[in-house]
C-alpha cells in the first residue's frame, strides 16, 4: 500500500501528538490539568439544546440537506452581522453554510491554490493553513507575527514577487494562538493590499465574541468594499460553547463563495439541518447577553491566570480577545523543553508555541479553558515544578 507524497510533507496534527502525549502521563496516575486545545468546558445554552431536541424529531430535517444550508439558518447569520457589525449580506449569495469553520477553511485552499502558488500565512497561526497550503501543492509563505509589531504581520515586508505568485492572505484576529487585536484600520491596510495584488483576503474570525476590557472585534467586512476581495469564516463554536456541533458560516465575496461551494459540492453533503436550526437559536435568542455572561468568566480565569503566572516570574500580556494566553518561556527553555517540564513535574498541559510555526518559538499557549480553581492549582504546580 502507498501513500500520496503529499502526506509525507504534513506532519502529524498537533492536538493528536499533544493527547498521545497526556495519555501517557495519565497513565502514571497523574491527575492531568489541561489548558491545551481550545475546547471550552462551559455548556451549550439549555435553550439551543431544547430546540435542537425539537427539530430532530422533525423528519423532513432526516433527509440530505441543502448543500448551501438551510435558507433560514443563512438569513439569521446576515441577520447577525447587520446587527453586531452593521454588515449587510444578501443570504442567497454572500452566506454559504458549513461543516465547521475549520472544513471551510480547507476546502477554501483547495478552490483557489494550485501546485506552486504561494499563499501568505501567518506564523505562528492555527495549522490548516498552511498544511491544506502544502495538501494543495501549493507553497506557504511565513508572515512572522513578533511581539515588537503587536503581533500583526508586517505586509510591507512581504516580496512583492512573492505577493504576486499568492492566492490567499490569511488573517485571524482575535488572534490563535498570540491573543493579539486588530483595529479596522489594519483590517483596511489588508484589504488595500489584497486589491495591489489581486488576492483573496480570507479573514477566520472565530473569535470574534470573545474580548474584554472594552475592546470590540471588528469585521473586515466593515471596510468599504472589503466584500470585492475578502472571505470571513464565522464560527458558533466557542461564542456558544459547540465545539462539537460543528456549525459556522462563510461571509463575503460571492465569487469566493461559489468556489468553496463548487468544492464543498463534490466532497460534502452539508450540515444536518436540525443543527442549523439549533445554530438559530443561539444567534438569534439573546446571543449578546449569553456571549457577554461567558466573557465575564474567562476574564476571571484570565486575570487569575495571568497575575498567577506573572507571579512565576514569567512574562504574558493581558488579552483581551480570544481565550488563550501566550506565555514567554523562562530563560534556558525551548518552547518544546518547557512544555515537557510542566506536563512531566506538574502534570499541566500547554501548547508548545512551534507547534503553530517557527516564530512561536519561546512562547507556550494556555487555553482558560477550565475552571479559576483549576486554574489556580495549575499554577501552584509549576510554582513548584520551577
Amino acid at each position: 500500500m502507498r501513500t500520496a507524497r503529499r502526506i509525507a510533507e504534513v506532519p502529524p496534527y498537533l492536538f493528536a501528538q499533544i493527547d498521545k502525549q497526556k495519555a501517557e502521563v495519565a497513565a502514571r496516575g497523574v491527575d492531568i490539568i489541561s489548558l491545551g486545545i481550545g475546547d471550552p468546558d462551559l455548556p451549550t445554552p439549555d435553550y439551543v439544546v431544547e430546540r435542537m431536541r425539537e427539530e430532530v424529531r422533525n423528519p423532513k430535517h432526516h433527509r440530505y440537506p441543502d448543500y448551501e444550508g438551510a435558507l433560514e439558518f443563512r438569513q439569521a447569520a446576515a441577520a447577525y452581522y447587520q446587527h453586531r457589525f452593521g454588515v449587510e449580506l444578501d443570504p442567497k449569495r454572500e452566506v454559504l453554510t458549513l461543516i465547521g469553520s475549520k472544513e471551510g477553511l480547507a476546502h477554501l485552499i483547495w478552490a483557489f491554490v494550485d501546485p506552486g502558488d504561494y499563499t501568505l500565512v501567518p506564523d505562528p497561526a492555527y495549522p490548516v493553513y498552511r498544511t491544506h497550503t502544502l495538501l494543495a501543492g501549493g507553497i506557504p509563505h511565513a508572515m512572522p507575527l513578533v511581539r515588537e509589531n503587536r503581533f500583526l504581520p508586517d505586509l510591507a515586508k512581504i516580496p512583492a514577487e512573492v505577493a504576486r505568485q499568492a492566492k490567499i492572505l490569511f488573517l485571524n484576529y482575535p488572534n490563535n494562538p498570540t491573543a493579539a487585536v486588530a483595529d479596522l484600520g489594519f483590517f483596511e491596510e489588508a484589504v488595500a493590499f489584497c486589491r495591489r495584488y489581486d488576492l483573496l483576503l480570507c479573514h477566520d474570525n472565530a473569535y470574534s465574541e470573545m474580548t474584554y476590557d472594552g475592546y470590540v472585534a471588528p469585521s473586515v467586512l466593515q471596510v468599504p468594499g472589503a466584500k470585492d476581495v475578502a472571505i470571513e469564516f464565522w464560527s458558533l463554536s466557542k461564542p456558544f460553547n459547540m465545539t462539537g456541533w460543528r456549525i459556522a458560516f462563510a461571509v463575503g465575496s460571492p465569487k469566493a463563495l461559489d468556489a468553496l461551494g463548487i468544492i464543498k459540492t463534490n466532497t460534502d453533503s452539508g450540515q444536518f439541518t436540525a443543527v442549523q436550526f439549533a445554530g438559530i437559536e443561539a444567534i438569534s435568542r439573546n446571543a449578546a447577553a449569553f456571549t457577554r455572561g461567558m466573557n465575564e468568566v474567562y476574564r476571571r480565569r484570565r486575570d487569575v491566570a495571568v497575575d498567577g503566572l506573572r507571579s512565576l516570574g514569567l512574562e504574558v500580556e493581558r488579552p483581551r480577545g480570544s481565550f488563550y494566553l501566550w506565555v514567554r518561556v523562562p530563560k534556558g527553555h525551548t518552547s518544546v523543553s518547557f512544555t515537557e517540564l510542566v506536563l512531566a513535574k506538574a502534570g499541566v498541559v500547554v501548547v508548545p508555541g512551534t507547534g503553530y510555526g517557527q516564530f512561536g518559538e519561546g512562547y507556550v499557549r494556555a487555553a482558560l479553558t477550565v475552571s479559576e480553581e483549576r486554574i489556580g492549582e495549575a499554577i501552584q504546580r509549576i510554582r513548584q515544578a520551577l
